[in-house]
């Protein structure tokens, strides 16, 4: 391709909305324009990264005995409704009708068609297993759309989903398609991990999130330097704390504590460490009758150390508070605890008060002793609190934190650690959620009906340009991994409506490359050389070769891999096979 056949649009300045990296290089590099909120123009530059995260997706996803489709952007209503998720899905689900009234959804995912497809289509065990995959545009209505590609509305994503006869079939489906996204991402050539995830909304009790490594990443991901333990924060467990509990050797004593709310403020008003403080946060269940009106609400309070965070993931697995939670509102909090919020505790809230409280205690607060906690009375804490000694053991110790740096890890082999990153691919092991709500069953070997096993598999195709940048940046624009990269070699010849023999050599070497299969850009713009080269830095070009007049008399030329801080000669004759040793 040569520049003046391609298009090259290039901005000085990011757009004013641009807000983290990857929007603003996308931005200034020409590969994206913004449409609407959340809705941007795939240009020239972007959509050829885009064709080659596809290129490789697709080749891996057919070598691991997948089989590729094309599913609808509109999808009819009934079969969300026979899933349920058309009620349930909220205000993301982006709703339509047409002309003659009927309900549609604009798809943010495909499981409900490929379920209806594989009802249809796959009736016997001899048709199993069966994986099918696309690569098709999908659209989630966002509150707030934000950051260019990595929390857009529009998006392109290939899912996949698999079709098994049991549980033991599904697991290598689920180990298969793992293993085919390693591959991917290795080919991608980023940084990144597998991490153990919980399935959240989509349902199914098998999940490995794939989340691309860089600091400005919204997730934070568990590992085990030592081990090969990783998982994302919502799943990582923090285990109880070695030994049993220390002896009480404080009293309970009524401390006031005037004006100070939080747990940080008291320990520093007590001269106490943070880690000797308890943290209560109050949830509220609510029963409804078959109109939905609430008809019975249960408070329950948490309590977790005062340097930890809650963990609502966890928090909602627990019995109790699976069926759905919500934080209690103020007058709750005073009805049952008699004070504003500030100076809670688990003192006095057993049952023979008024309005009984249920207690959840992390693990590392029933190991506590002598603790500080809210006295339940404003500008008042307690210290010196002990469990069994002050008040009962509470009705259920769970994990209900999100762990930290330095817990040990759960495999025994070391302690954790936490970096960022963010999310572009995940695989879901589904079982039957899918396939008993739309019925999809298949004839076993005896001709008895048995549902399908299914799992489904998804990358963020669009998403893994942003991640990509976020994670390989500098000062003067993107740097892009050669095999996603737009062009893998750009030529800028210097001078060359000046000079015969520097457009002369500028397309032999373009030329050769061509012949060799290398995705090779020829900059004839006529730009000068600070422009040009400005231009394919930002852009992120992997490697460049400049030629000029006074070079080429030398018999040189310079080449600079995007990372290099400076240029290297090379001898005219022996560029090519630089060239080739570098794209090796």
């Amino acid at each position: 391709m040569k520049a003046t056949q391609f298009f090259v649009s290039t901005l000085k300045e990011a757009p004013a909305d641009a807000e983290i990296v990857s929007h603003k290089l996308m931005m200034r590099a020409g590969m994206i324009k913004r449409l609407g909120a959340g809705i941007y123009n795939y240009m020239p530059m972007g959509l050829r990264v885009i064709r080659k995260v596809e290129a490789i997706i697709r080749e891996e996803m057919n070598a691991a005995g997948a089989v590729e489709c094309l599913m609808p952007v509109i999808q009819p209503a009934e079969l969300w409704q026979e899933t349920g998720r058309f009620d349930k899905m909220g205000p993301e689900l982006l709703r339509v009708k047409d002309r003659h009234g009927r309900d549609f959804i604009v798809q943010p995912t495909s499981e409900e068609v490929i379920t209806d497809i594989a009802r249809q289509e796959l009736r016997s065990y001899r048709q199993l297993p069966k994986n099918f995959y696309h690569i098709q545009t999908k659209f989630r209505d966002e509150r707030r759309p934000r950051f260019g590609l990595m929390r857009g509305r529009e998006f392109t994503m290939k899912d996949a989903y698999s079709f098994d006869r049991d549980v033991d079939a599904a697991g290598r489906s689920y180990d298969n398609m793992y293993a085919a996204y390693c591959r991917i991402f290795d080919r991608f050539g980023l940084a990144y991990r597998a991490v153990a995830a919980d399935t959240g909304a989509i349902g199914g009790d098998r999940s490995h999130e794939f989340q691309v490594i860089a600091d400005t990443g919204e997730d934070a991901i568990i590992y085990c330097p030592t081990s090969d333990y990783a998982a994302n924060i919502e799943l990582a467990e923090a285990l109880a704390p070695q030994g049993g509990r220390a002896a009480a050797s404080l009293p309970l004593t009524k401390t006031p504590t005037p004006g100070k709310s939080t747990c940080a403020d008291v320990a520093e008003l007590l001269g106490l460490p943070l880690t000797q403080t308890v943290k209560s946060l109050v949830l509220a269940t609510d029963e409804t009758d078959k109109d939905g009106t609430i008809v019975k609400s249960q408070v329950w309070l948490l309590l977790v150390r005062g340097d930890h965070e809650l963990n609502e993931v966890k928090a909602g697995k627990l019995e109790g508070l699976k069926g759905g939670f919500r934080f209690a509102t103020v007058a709750e909090i005073e009805d049952h605890f008699g004070c504003k919020p500030g100076y809670l505790g688990p003192i006095g809230l057993t049952a023979g008060v008024k309005h009984p409280v249920k207690i959840i205690a992390d693990r590392t607060v029933a190991h506590m002793a002598d603790f500080v906690c809210g006295a339940n009375e404003a500008d008042f804490h307690l210290t010196g609190v002990n469990w069994g000694r002050d008040l009962p053991e509470p009705d259920l110790v769970a994990d209900i934190r999100n762990v930290v740096a330095g817990d040990a890890s759960p495999d025994g082999k070391g302690v954790l650690a936490i970096q960022r990153g963010i999310e572009v691919g995940h695989v879901f092991y589904l079982g039957t959620k899918y396939s008993a709500a739309m019925n999809a069953t298949f004839l076993d070997e005896t001709g008895k009906p048995k549902l399908m096993e299914m799992g489904c598999y998804g990358i963020g195709v669009t998403r893994i340009l942003g991640a990509a940048i976020e994670q390989n940046h500098d000062a003067r624009g993107i740097i892009w991994p050669d095999a996603i990269a737009p062009f893998t070699v750009v030529i800028c010849p210097i001078g060359a409506d000046r000079s015969e023999d520097v457009k002369a050599a500028a397309d032999k070497l373009y030329g050769e490359l061509k012949a060799l299969g290398v995705d090779v850009l020829l900059d004839d713009r006529g730009e000068r050389p600070g422009a040009m080269f400005a231009d394919w830095e930002l852009i992120g070009v992997p490697h460049r070769v400049v030629l000029g007049d006074r070079g080429l008399k030398e018999g040189q030329v310079e080449y600079q891999g995007r990372r290099d801080e400076a240029a290297t000669k090379v001898a005219v004759a022996d560029v090519l096979s630089f060239l080739k040793q570098k794209l090796a």
